[in-house]
């Protein structure tokens, strides 16, 4: 029996009713490793400063938070999509420091002090090359997957200003539940010629 304030035993019943369960050290010890791991599970917020589409942004999320949450939860670039989460899709691919990254994968700390264009970035009035393509060449049928799409391809051109067919096909691995892929590879191709 537990020891009443007022001194004698609080009757077991009393103490189940009153306090929920009984503590043990075996329960306390439970309960501080469950505090412990749930900690290390959610671990707290902190201010995380990015370069998105060159301005400085400023949020306050726990550092495993992923890019794209932090992109479209907290500074409200809803144009990269949440696909899969498993970076497999590639609806939610963004620049960083030039090369095509998976958001869903990349923890927004791990981009502080880096260069992150999203697709709100990749030109403000649709004017890229890619994006004209794209619009010359009705490649969007649902439009989901196009945002990760243009960014895969910007960054291709960047890195091969004249890729081939088979080029493209192994830089695009992002997947288009609608089947554009032959409209894509023939946009690229109309992007890279209109740049040469």
């Amino acid at each position: 029996m537990a020891a009443r304030s007022g001194g004698g035993p609080v009757p077991r019943g009393r103490f189940v009713t009153r306090f929920g369960a009984f503590v043990t050290p075996r329960t306390r010890q439970a309960a501080v490793v469950a505090t412990m791991a749930a900690s290390a599970l959610n671990p707290p917020a902190m201010t995380i400063t990015l370069n998105i589409n060159g301005q400085p942004r400023r949020l306050v999320a726990a550092p495993d938070t992923p890019l794209l949450w932090a992109l479209r939860e907290e500074l409200k670039l809803t144009g990269t999509k949440f696909g899969c989460g498993v970076g497999l899709c590639g609806a939610c691919t963004v620049h960083v420091d030039g090369q095509a990254v998976r958001s869903c994968l990349m923890p927004a700390q791990g981009v502080a002090g880096r260069k992150v264009v999203t697709i709100e970035g990749l030109s403000p009035d649709r004017s890229h090359a890619l994006q004209r393509a794209w619009i010359a060449h009705q490649v969007p049928q649902c439009g989901y997957c196009q945002s990760g799409m243009l960014m895969a391809a910007a960054a291709l051109l960047r890195e091969t200003p004249q890729p081939t067919d088979a080029e493209i096909d192994a830089a695009i691995t992002n997947l288009c539940r609608c089947g554009t892929y032959p409209r894509v590879r023939a946009a690229i191709q109309a992007a890279a010629r209109d740049a040469a």
